[in-house]
C-alpha cells in the first residue's frame, strides 16, 4: 500500500473510526489488562509509565468494537488513568493539577473544540459527531491526563526516561526490518503491515508507528530530551541509549523529514550562546523570507522542494501542498473543507500538520493551534529570563525549547495522527511543569526547598554546565 495512502486510512483510527470489528491481539489484550491494573495501584508518580509504554507498544488500530463505537487500546487507557486520577480525587480530596490552568491548556481547549466544532458543522451526519467524540477524547483526555501526571522536573526527568525504553525497543525492531524485511509489530495486527515497505530500493522501517516517518520524526524529536539527560549527570547510560536508538530510528526510516527534524533541534541548541539576543535573531529570519520571497521566481515555501536528504523525498510535493493550500484560501477558511481532491493531484494528502489543520477545521482552528505553540515557547521564555540567577535551569528551559522547535519543523512535513500525538502532548505538558515555579517567584529555587527533587534536577554541576557552553558555543 502506498504510505500516504496508508497514512490518511489511519486517520479513521485517530478519529473515531476504524475496522468494523474487534482487532484485539492477545499479546496486546495481556499488556493492555496489566497496565490498566499498574494505573490503578501504582504510586502517582507512576502511572504516567504503564500508559506510555502500552500506548505505544500497540498498534494504533488494535481496538475492541462494541455496539458501533470503536474502543481503542489508546482511549481505554486514556480512560483508565482518568478514572484513578477521579478515584484519588474524591477519596483524597487531593486537586487534579498541582499547576493551575494556563494559555496553554486554554488555547489547547479551544483548539480541540473548535476543530470537532467545524468537522460536524461541515460533514453535518451522525457519523462526524461520532468521530469527532473519539477525536476528543484523545486529544483532551489525552493532554489533560498527561498534564496532570506530570507536574515536576523530577516527573519530566522519568517521562524521559520511560521514551529512551520506547526508542531502544523501537530502534530494535527498525533495524530488524531492515534485515529481515519484516516488521514484527505488524505480526499484531492493527494498521501496521508485517512486509515493511520499500521506496525506490530502500526499505522504510516504521516499527510501532503507522508510517515510517511517524517513526523517525519520534526518534528525531527527542534527541534534544536526550541529550539533557546526558549532561545533567545522573543518567548518561539511559541517554546514551536514548540518543543511539533515537539516530537508528531516524536512519531506518529513510525518509527527509527526521533528519530536518534532528537539524532543527540541533539548530536550536547551537544558539544557547545567543540566548540574549534571540529578538533580534526572529526578526532577522522573518525579513530574510520576505526579501527571498520577492526576489525568488517561485515564492519562499518552494524551498522545501530542494530538500532531498535521502534521495526520492517528496519536498516537491510538499511545496505543492502547501502552495495549493494558500491559493485555496476561500474554499477551507471557515471550517474545512472536504474538497481536495479537486484541488490537483495528491492535494488530499495531509502530510503537514499547519496544512491538516486549516483543512479539516478551517482558520479559527489553525491560528488555535499556532497560539498552543506561540505560548509554549513564550512561557519557556519568560521562565529562563525569570530564571536569570540559575543557569542550570535556563538550560533545562532552552533544551525544552529545542525540542519543541524540532516538533515544528517536523510538522512541515508530516502531521501527527497515531501515538506521536501523545509525545506531543507530553511535550506540552512538559512546558508547563518545567515552567510553573519560576513563574510563580523569579529566582527561587523550585518549591523553596532545598535539595528537594526539582531542585537537585535543576542544579546540574556547574562543570557541566561548563562543558555545554563550551561545546553550544
Amino acid at each position: 500500500m502506498n504510505p500516504d495512502a496508508a497514512a490518511q486510512q489511519t486517520q479513521a483510527f485517530a478519529f473515531g473510526g476504524g475496522a468494523a470489528t474487534t482487532v484485539l491481539h492477545p499479546v496486546v489484550l495481556l499488556m493492555m489488562i496489566a497496565s490498566l491494573v499498574l494505573m490503578q495501584v501504582l504510586p502517582r508518580k507512576y502511572v504516567i509509565v504503564p500508559f506510555l509504554l502500552s500506548v505505544f507498544f500497540t498498534p494504533l488500530g488494535q481496538q475492541l468494537y462494541v455496539g458501533g463505537v470503536h474502543l481503542l487500546v489508546m482511549r481505554i487507557l486514556i480512560l483508565g488513568g482518568w478514572l484513578r486520577l477521579l478515584r484519588m480525587k474524591f477519596l483524597s480530596g487531593k486537586r487534579l493539577y498541582v499547576s493551575p490552568f494556563n494559555a496553554i491548556d486554554r488555547f489547547f481547549l479551544l483548539w480541540a473544540l473548535c476543530h470537532s466544532a467545524a468537522v460536524i458543522l461541515l460533514w453535518w451526519d451522525r457519523g462526524a459527531v461520532v468521530n469527532q467524540v473519539g477525536f476528543i477524547w484523545n486529544a483532551v483526555g489525552g493532554y489533560f491526563l498527561v498534564r496532570a501526571l506530570i507536574t515536576n522536573p523530577e516527573d519530566i526527568r522519568r517521562v524521559i526516561k520511560v521514551f529512551v525504553i520506547i526508542s531502544a525497543v523501537m530502534a530494535v525492531g527498525m533495524t530488524i526490518e531492515q534485515v529481515k524485511h519484516h516488521n514484527f509489530f505488524g505480526d499484531l495486527g492493527g494498521g501496521i503491515d508485517s512486509v515493511s515497505f520499500v521506496r525506490d530500493g530502500r526499505i522504510r522501517s516504521q516499527g510501532g508507528f503507522q508510517h515510517p516517518i511517524l517513526a523517525g520524526t519520534f526518534g528525531a524529536v527527542m534527541l534534544p530530551l536526550f541529550y539533557w539527560l546526558w549532561f545533567g549527570g545522573k543518567s548518561k547510560v539511559m541517554a546514551l541509549v536514548g540518543v543511539v536508538s533515537g539516530l537508528v530510528m531516524v536512519v531506518t526510516s529513510a525518509s527527509s523529514t527526521p533528519f530536518m527534524a534532528i537539524g532543527a533541534g540541533f539548530l536550536a541548541l547551537s544558539f544557547w550562546p545567543l540566548r540574549a539576543h534571540m529578538r533580534l535573531f526572529r526578526w532577522g529570519l522573518v525579513m530574510t523570507l520576505v526579501g527571498l520571497h520577492l526576489i525568488m521566481k517561485a515564492p519562499v515555501w518552494f524551498l522545501i522542494s530542494h530538500v532531498d536528504l535521502i534521495g526520492a523525498s517528496s519536498g516537491y510535493h510538499r511545496a505543492m501542498l502547501i502552495d495549493t493550500f494558500l491559493r485555496h484560501f476561500s474554499d477551507w477558511w471557515l471550517m474545512g473543507t472536504n474538497n481536495t481532491f479537486t484541488w490537483g493531484w495528491d492535494m488530499w494528502d495531509l502530510s503537514n500538520q499547519f496544512v491538516n489543520e486549516g483543512e479539516v477545521g478551517g482558520l479559527a482552528t489553525l491560528v488555535l493551534f499556532i497560539l498552543v505553540i506561540a505560548w509554549s515557547f513564550a512561557r519557556l521564555g519568560k521562565a529562563r529570563k525569570a530564571s536569570r540567577n540559575s543557569p542550570n535551569r535556563q538550560w533545562f528551559l532552552w533544551f525544552l525549547g529545542a525540542a519543541l522547535f524540532s516538533n515544528i519543523v517536523a510538522y512541515f512535513g508530516i502531521s501527527y495522527f497515531d501515538q506521536t500525538q501523545i509525545a506531543w502532548y507530553s511535550l506540552l505538558a512538559f512546558v508547563t511543569a518545567a515552567t510553573v515555579e519560576a513563574l510563580r517567584r523569579p529566582d527561587a529555587p523550585p518549591h523553596g526547598i532545598a535539595g528537594s527533587p526539582e531542585s537537585s534536577l535543576l542544579a546540574a554541576p556547574e562543570q557541566n554546565l561548563t562543558k555545554v557552553n563550551a561545546q553550544l558555543a
